[in-house]
């Protein structure tokens, strides 16, 4: 770990693969939500349907939830210098088949494929882990996740005004194309800027490549059912791109999509068994064991934060304009003070963590959340806007500050696996957007906050069976050689 103060305005040592980590992840989200601002001047140079529009949309987070689970287990074992680098790069290809494309199929393709750059997020975690100590570790990966989550905000406000700059019919194609050139140039400027590490220390890998590691059958068997709900969620995506759901793929092509699922889930769960025979024979060395719990909690958690943050988004400016009467331009403004507060929410998430605990701190912060969202459920017209927004603004920083919370406790389970860690708690987050986001298509607005609430108070209860990280993590080095981590 690097002994260098910690101070935002340097740009040196770990400070500068800290910001250079979130400018990466700042552009993934911009190149993730490139379409989105846009969506309506797309269709209309296009010729696209309602139908197809539903679509693009839903094709946009489809491959995002396996993405950021593939991410998390190539980043521990290759490092994630060069799979940020790699992932930048290999995205910009399918943005730019998005600026050129002239029809719906090749829109649709290319919005697939860029779901994949939505699991970027994961690999910048396990890079700053590695050059933060225990102690400031909160508030650096607050500060990661928060400004480079700002990205989808800055989508928002940037391309229309780029796109009208170009002018004409094809000006999107143009601001489109510029989100792509930008994770190119910066895919080159994070390798050649950054290491894995400071110098001197080890990357801890895990010990077997592909499915996660655990300690013990009890943890086997947890493992596996947390994964159910991420392959549900993908059936639930297959759904809604049938005729039955809103979008517009053929019964055959869907029922081929579940049957490949369920493929897919056979072969994980192997995999799993395989990475894992140990845990049956019970060779697990205790100075390698931890707890699983701990990575389900922060799950749990991470569904009811950023999942409610990702649905509430997609909603908010309909929301406003609907309960206060406002034209769709005045109400995006004014939701976009829900994504504004990422700023500095999510870093004092972290910072909170580092200086309280991680647990106590999480306690607090999902009771706020929980109470937020029942305070938003009671919105109506005769608050007036500027209290709506002040309930807004309120429940926003217990959902970003929760968020942040989740990561400054997931680097401190098991370092060599931080990076699979990271993905699947992420990957929880998108499970949590498409529920809640199902959820509200079923049932009024007010119901819809009430059960965003309500998977707060579930995970307040899990928090009990979370046990605070203290003391120290024990790794193995390449050479043998256990090496104990602190943590506290």
């Amino acid at each position: 770990m690097s002994s260098q103060k910690f101070n935002l305005f340097s740009f040196s040592g770990k400070m500068k693969v800290m910001h250079l980590s979130w400018m990466a992840f700042f552009i993934t989200f911009v190149v993730w939500f490139n379409a989105a601002p846009l969506i309506s001047v797309i269709a209309d140079s296009i010729g696209l349907t309602s139908s197809q529009i539903k679509t693009l949309l839903i094709l946009n987070v489809a491959l995002t939830i396996p993405a950021r689970v593939i991410i998390g287990m190539v980043t521990d074992r290759f490092g994630p210098r060069r799979v940020y680098s790699l992932l930048l790069g290999l995205c910009s290809i399918p943005c730019f088949i998005f600026a050129v494309g002239t029809s719906f199929e090749q829109l649709a393709l290319a919005r697939f494929l860029i779901g994949f750059i939505g699991a970027g997020f994961v690999i910048g975690i396990r890079m700053v882990s590695e050059w933060f100590p225990a102690k400031e570790l909160g508030v650096a990966e607050g500060v990661y996740g928060g400004w480079g989550n700002f990205g989808s905000a800055a989508a928002a406000f940037t391309l229309p005004a780029i796109a009208l700059a170009f002018g004409g019919q094809d000006g999107w194609r143009y601001a489109i194309g510029l989100t792509g050139l930008m994770s190119l140039v910066f895919a080159f400027i994070y390798y050649f800027n950054v290491t894995d590490t400071p110098k001197g220390s080890t990357y801890f890998k895990p010990k077997k490549a592909g499915a996660m590691e655990v300690s013990s059958k009890g943890d086997f068997v947890l493992l596996v059912v947390m994964k159910l709900p991420m392959y549900a969620t993908l059936g639930l995506l297959a759904w809604k791109l049938s005729p039955a759901g809103v979008a517009m793929l053929s019964a055959n092509m869907v029922n081929g999509i579940y049957l490949l699922l369920f493929a897919i889930f056979a072969a994980d769960f192997l995999q799993t068994f395989s990475v894992n025979k140990q845990v049956f024979t019970g060779k697990v060395p205790e100075f390698e064991r931890y707890q699983f719990k701990q990575v389900a909690v922060l799950n749990v958690l991470y569904f009811s934060t950023f999942g409610s943050e990702l649905a509430i988004v997609s909603m908010l400016p309909l929301y406003f304009a609907e309960t206060f009467e406002l034209g769709m331009a005045q109400a995006g403004m004014v939701a976009s003070s829900y994504a504004f507060m990422n700023l500095m929410s999510r870093p004092g998430g972290g910072w909170l963590s580092d200086r309280f605990g991680r647990k106590s701190t999480l306690l607090i912060l999902t009771a706020g959340l929980a109470l937020g969202y029942f305070g938003v459920a009671q919105i109506d017209s005769s608050w007036g806007l500027p209290f709506a927004i002040a309930m807004v603004m309120l429940c926003s920083f217990f959902v970003q500050s929760g968020e942040g919370a989740v990561f400054a406790a997931v680097p401190l389970i098991k370092r060599r696996l931080t990076g699979q860690i990271a993905g699947m708690t992420g990957a929880y987050g998108n499970v949590g957007a498409v529920f809640f986001l199902t959820v509200y298509s079923m049932v009024s607005t007010q119901t819809f906050f009430y059960v965003i609430a309500a998977s707060a108070v579930f995970g307040f209860f899990t928090l009990f069976f979370m046990t605070e990280p203290k003391g120290h993590i024990a790794e193995v080095n390449d050479d043998g050689e256990v090496t104990l981590i602190s943590v506290s």
